[in-house]
C-alpha cells in the first residue's frame, strides 16, 4: 500500500485497526511512534548497486491501555512527516514488535489494515546460480506422446 492510499482510506474510518496475517490484532492501545522514509543503499550478491525507499510506520504498545489512535490523528502525523521530511509517496513498511522487530507490508481489507508478512529474496538469482524449481509431472497424465515400451523411440 502506498502512502497516498492510506491518506485516502483514513478519513473514511472510525478507528485505526491493524491485524496480523494470522488474524491476531495489534492491541488497540498501540502508538505510531515513527513515520518516516527509509532509504537503503546496498550491493546485492551479484554486485548490482541498488536503492530502496519505503515509508516507515513503527507501531508500539505501552501500558496506557486507554490510548486509542484515531484516523484523523494518524493523518495529521503523516502530513506533518511529509511537510517536515519531504517524504515521497512510497510503499509503506510497518515495523511491529513480536519476538523481534518484524517488518510488514500493508494492505487494507475494507475494515482493517493488514500487516502482510515479508520474505527475504535473492535479487541476483542468476549470479547465485539458484536452480530453477523442476515442474513435477504425474507420468499417468503425460499422454500418448511419450515413448512407450517397445515403441522403438528409446
Amino acid at each position: 500500500m502506498k502512502l497516498s492510499e492510506i491518506k485516502t482510506i483514513l478519513p473514511t474510518l472510525d478507528n485505526v485497526e491493524f491485524q496480523l496475517e494470522n488474524g491476531t490484532f495489534v492491541p488497540e492501545h498501540f502508538h505510531v511512534t515513527e513515520v518516516g522514509q527509509i532509504i537503503k543503499n546496498f550491493i546485492d550478491c551479484g554486485g548490482t548497486i541498488r536503492t530502496e525507499k519505503v515509508v516507515n510506520f513503527q507501531l508500539w504498545n505501552a501500558d496506557d491501555f486507554e490510548h486509542r489512535l484515531k484516523p484523523n490523528k494518524l493523518l495529521n502525523i503523516i502530513q506533518l512527516s511529509e511537510d517536515k521530511l519531504g517524504m515521497e509517496d512510497g510503499e509503506i513498511e510497518v515495523e511491529f514488535q513480536s519476538e523481534t522487530i518484524g517488518k510488514y507490508d500493508l494492505e487494507f481489507n475494507g475494515k482493517h489494515f493488514i500487516l502482510k508478512n515479508k520474505q527475504t529474496a535473492c535479487l541476483a538469482q542468476d549470479a547465485c546460480r539458484i536452480p530453477q524449481a523442476k515442474v513435477k509431472v504425474n507420468l499417468a497424465d503425460v499422454g500418448t506422446s511419450c515413448c512407450t515400451p517397445n515403441s522403438g523411440c528409446c
